[in-house]
C-alpha cells in the first residue's frame, strides 16, 4: 500500500508563493489518481486541486482557479502544488491523497497524508 508524506508547508506572507511537495513510498504510485486537500481551523476538509494517474487531467476549485497548480513526477512518486498569489484565507492544514480516479470529492480517496501546515499572513 502506498504511504503519503507532504512537505513544504510554512509561514508566508500574503502575496507570496509555496510549493508542497507529497511523496509516495512504494512502486505503484503512477497507478493512482492524486489530490490536494485543506482544512482551515474549525471548517470541513475542501478540495483544492486533483490530477489523473498520468497527469493529462487536472481538476480545480474555483479558490484554486488561476493561482494553484497540481503536477506529478511518477519517476520521483512525487505530487507537487505550486500556489502562487497566497491569501490568508488559504491559510490551513494541506493534505494529499490517492486515489482511483481524479475527483472533486474526498471519498474517491483511500490513502491520505498527514497534511502540512500552510499560514499566510496579511
Amino acid at each position: 500500500q502506498v504511504q503519503l508524506v507532504e512537505s513544504g508547508g510554512g509561514l508566508v506572507q500574503a502575496g507570496g508563493s509555496l510549493r508542497l511537495s507529497c511523496t509516495a513510498s512504494g512502486r505503484t504510485f503512477s497507478n493512482y489518481a492524486m489530490g490536494w486537500f485543506r482544512q482551515a481551523p474549525g471548517k470541513e476538509r475542501e478540495f483544492v486541486v486533483a490530477i489523473s494517474r498520468g497527469g493529462g487531467i487536472t481538476r480545480d476549485a474555483d479558490s484554486a482557479k488561476a493561482r494553484f497548480t497540481i503536477s506529478r513526477d511518477n519517476a520521483k512518486n512525487t505530487v507537487y502544488l505550486q500556489m502562487n498569489s497566497l491569501k490568508p484565507e488559504d491559510t490551513a492544514v494541506y493534505y494529499c491523497a490517492a486515489g482511483t480516479y481524479s475527483s472533486g470529492s474526498s471519498s474517491a480517496y483511500n490513502i491520505w497524508g498527514q497534511g502540512t501546515q500552510v499560514t499566510v499572513s496579511s
